[in-house]
């Protein structure tokens, strides 16, 4: 049913989220003057069309999309279900899988404590995990893991929120490294009660303690800083940061994040209270949609292994948005100071390691920040990833602009809907400009 969680990322950040920062990046003369906007009473026809085109029988149960300009609250279209057999209508509240678009949550918490001085961007990680001092590394990408040297460098904060770490991924890694790190319970991520052949295969180590400790004992694919390869970065860095703040990193998320932004809707585990919010996730088979998880039976309604930062969140689209706006607005929302603007100015900057360059699957043509892809050249200020269930979020650092789709199924290249919406968002927008 889904070959693996590389393809389902790969190909939700090629054909979503880059076209979505190009759309974005409408260039610096224009994109003020969507602040004039504000009084405009449907700023997404476009997408509306689009959203009601593609939910109803035989398509998706439901979807949300929304804009967020200056001077204005978000607009949400909103349309459908929660899922086929759940009648509750779907909404800017309703919870969904969000996946990778985790990491951009999780790198910005260690951006705060940059900002603070308790991490560096280039601080050696063994510093805070000592295990990682003496690492191997595969002489060859994927290769025999007996064949291996010594890593040329040690492992830096800003290598785990790049991807340059050389830390390997189970659901990229092939071979023996794959076989190894899924014996050791290196599994970073959940799906659903059913097993699912080739996706997040093994069971996952509890902890995020021994999970560190686990991965520590894996070679490197790469030697830090040379390769940008998909990774355990952003996981590991939960573990990074409850070391370096002294507190839990579920805690540390609520705390310096979820609460200040006023985000009470994205959750680790979704409590039994919510449960009615949680929307179905669907794999696609052909044309046909199989319920993988449902909301009232969710594998997310149980404690995870541990909180995976990579890919464990749920959240609403009302809370996204906030996260979002909070980002656009240099770390403040509602005339509060959530993180420090140089946190957020470095985090949704280019940290990408002197040379080394995104794939193209991966976006390609552009820079990394903390856990999410940054535009270059007509895109700068362009920051935000994806989520292998359907979703994105995208934020312009320079216009204040966020735009994001919301829907569950996987993987997402499976129809059109995402070019599609990117068709229609980039019309709407272009239309709010012609108006002024």
């Amino acid at each position: 049913m889904i070959r693996t969680m590389a393809r389902l990322e790969a190909a939700m950040d090629r054909r979503a989220l880059l076209r979505m920062g190009a759309c974005a990046g409408l260039g610096a003369a224009l994109m003020p003057r969507l602040a004039l906007a504000a009084s405009d009473p449907d700023l997404l026809p476009q997408v509306r069309a689009v959203v009601e085109r593609w939910v109803g029988p035989g398509k998706f149960p439901g979807m949300v999309a929304s804009l967020g300009i200056p001077a204005r609250e978000p607009q949400f279209v909103a349309r459908g279900s929660e899922g086929f057999a759940d009648g509750d209508a779907v909404t800017a509240d309703s919870l969904f899988r969000i996946y990778s678009m985790t990491k951009p949550v999780t790198g910005m918490a260690a951006m705060q404590l940059v900002s603070e001085g308790k991490l560096g961007l280039d601080q050696p990680l063994y510093e805070l995990l000592p295990r990682y001092r003496h690492m191997q590394v595969q002489d060859t990408y994927d290769g025999p893991i007996t064949e291996l040297h010594p890593a040329r460098s040690p492992i830096t904060i800003r290598h785990l929120l790049t991807h340059t770490s050389g830390i390997g991924y189970t659901i990229i890694q092939k071979g023996p490294i794959k076989d190894l790190m899924e014996r050791k319970g290196l599994v970073a991520g959940q799906i659903s009660r059913m097993k699912i052949p080739g996706v997040f295969e093994g069971e996952p180590v509890h902890g995020l303690d021994r999970f560190a400790d686990r991965l520590a004992e894996v070679p490197l694919v790469a030697d830090p800083g040379t390769r940008w390869s998909y990774s355990m970065g952003l996981d590991l860095m939960g573990r990074v940061i409850e070391v370096a703040s002294g507190r839990s990193f579920a805690d540390y998320l609520r705390e310096t994040i979820f609460e200040p932004a006023g985000m009470t809707s994205t959750f680790f585990q979704v409590p039994q209270s919510d449960a009615g919010r949680l929307t179905t996730n669907y794999g696609a088979l052909g044309t046909l949609l199989v319920p993988i998880d449902t909301g009232a039976d969710s594998i997310f309604l149980e404690k995870p292994p541990f909180p995976f930062g990579g890919a464990g969140l749920v959240s609403s689209p009302r809370d996204y948005d906030r996260f979002l706006r909070m980002l656009a607005q240099s770390g403040m929302i509602d005339g509060q100071r959530v993180l420090a603007a140089q946190a957020v100015h470095a985090g949704t900057g280019d940290l990408l390691p002197a040379g080394v360059t995104i794939p193209a699957a991966f976006g390609g043509a552009a820079g990394f920040g903390a856990g999410g892809r940054v535009g270059r050249g007509g895109e700068a200020g362009i920051y935000g990833w994806s989520g292998a269930a359907g979703t994105v979020g995208m934020v312009d650092t320079v216009h204040a602009l966020r735009s994001q789709i919301f829907v569950q199924f996987m993987p997402p290249n499976a129809v059109d809907l995402l070019p599609e919406f990117q068709a229609a968002l980039k019309a709407d927008v272009m239309a709010l400009l012609e108006k002024r």
